[in-house]
């Protein structure tokens, strides 16, 4: 079973930062694109940044220079280090990844449970 794991979400005030992780674990072949999810009350979820086996990265126009992706494919593991945190960042915070669990089969998207991030004016 594969399973994702988000941790580092928390409360800070505007200006911080916070650095979310996400660790793959399962029985798993190759792990393509990982990306970050958000989604706030109310709203529907968007795609925050997302890193590719090459890792190119790809990010929302709203975090643009404050927020980084990246991954350690050693560990499985996606990285999200939020800096100059806003209000308006303030979410549930989502992993995703594209994984194919055998070398024979397509992959699939997972995602983790979420992770709060919520940011103090």
């Amino acid at each position: 079973q594969v399973r994702l794991v988000e941790s580092g979400g928390g409360l800070v005030q505007a200006g911080g930062s916070l650095t979310l992780s996400c660790t793959v674990s399962g029985s798993i072949f190759e792990i393509n694109t990982m990306c970050w999810y958000r989604q706030a009350p109310g709203k529907q979820r968007e795609l925050v940044a997302a890193i590719a086996r090459g890792d190119s990265t790809n990010y929302a126009d709203s975090v643009k220079g404050r927020f980084t992706i990246s991954r350690d494919n050693a560990n499985n593991t996606v990285y999200l280090q939020m800096n100059s945190l806003k209000p308006e960042d303030t979410a549930v915070y989502y992993c995703n990844a594209d994984i194919r669990r055998t070398s024979w089969i397509k992959s699939y998207d997972y995602w983790g449970q979420g992770t709060q991030v919520t940011v103090s004016s």
